[in-house]
Formats: C-alpha cells, structure tokens, sequence
C-alpha cells in the first residue's frame, strides 16, 4: 500500500444509500412483526 492510495471507502452517495436500505430493512422488520400480532390476535 502506498500512502497515496485513497481510503478503502465507498462514495458518499453509496455510504447513504446503505444506510436507507438499512433503515428500510429495519422499519420492514418492525411492520411484518406487527402485522403478524394483528393477523394473530383476530
């Protein structure tokens, strides 16, 4: 490794979008569960 090589990241518009589609996942998550106490409680 040379001290010219960039850092070992992403671009930023990539940084972000990973991080919608893990708050997508988890807010998915959240709303399959809740809908199965729906769907169970009937």
């Amino acid at each position: 490794m040379l001290w010219s090589d960039p850092k070992n990241q992403p671009p930023k518009f990539l940084r972000d979008m990973q991080e919608m589609l893990r708050r997508g996942g988890i807010v998915l998550g959240v709303a399959m569960v809740l809908l199965m106490l729906v769907v169970g409680a009937r």
